[in-house]
């Protein structure tokens, strides 16, 4: 499939439970395409995060299916996942022995304009997550998720441990390159002005 082509990410019937008992999730259905940038709000136990981790690919539902262009997207083989999740917490996410540069390289190229963009400094390169404060950590996620493999991408709460200044940063650059690069974005935030804009 080219790259400039588009790409469709849908849920049919998406239903999922933790203890095979209660549905946190049931029978959701929605598409996102190519450049639409989709928000989704709601008070906290709803299942928004438990829907981001289905979508990207961390849990697997108990009814039914995830389909990335009309074909299910996970079926067990292990490659770069098109649908990329950031994550509230960061350091949930990265391993913590890997030192930086490690874990810049994990999806195998990321734009060093990406990098710029992001702030990230090269002396960071050589350090451990410890050694990195949450909002350092999270440039990391958030540059790793941009690369020429990500058709959609899903930002949970991802910029809440940003100050209102270095937000409206980090957000730029997700929308310059999600429209640039016409990947698809699904937004989850308790932010409505940020929904909203």
């Amino acid at each position: 499939v080219s790259d400039d082509a588009p790409h469709t990410l849908s849920a049919h019937e998406l239903s999922f439970s933790y203890d095979g008992k209660k549905n946190v999730l049931e029978n959701v259905d929605f598409t996102v395409s190519s450049g639409e940038i989709v928000g989704i709000s709601g008070k906290s136990g709803r299942g928004k995060t438990t829907l981001s981790r289905l979508l990207s690919g961390y849990l697997q539902p108990t009814g039914g299916s995830i389909m990335l262009d009309g074909k299910p997207i996970y079926d067990g083989k292990r490659r770069y996942n098109p649908v990329q999740l950031i994550v509230q917490h960061p350091e949930k996410a990265i391993d913590p022995k890997w030192n930086m540069a490690k874990v810049l390289a994990e999806p195998v190229f990321v734009e060093q304009e990406v990098v710029q963009a992001l702030g990230i400094k090269n002396e960071w390169l050589k350090r451990f997550p410890s050694e990195l404060s949450g909002g350092e950590l999270q440039r990391f996620s958030i540059a790793r998720a941009l690369n020429r493999h990500t058709r959609f991408l899903i930002a949970d709460e991802s910029t809440t441990m940003f100050d209102a200044a270095t937000q409206a940063e980090i957000w730029k650059v997700l929308v310059e390159y999600t429209r640039r690069s016409n990947i698809g974005m699904i937004l989850i935030s308790h932010e409505r002005a940020l929904l909203e804009r």
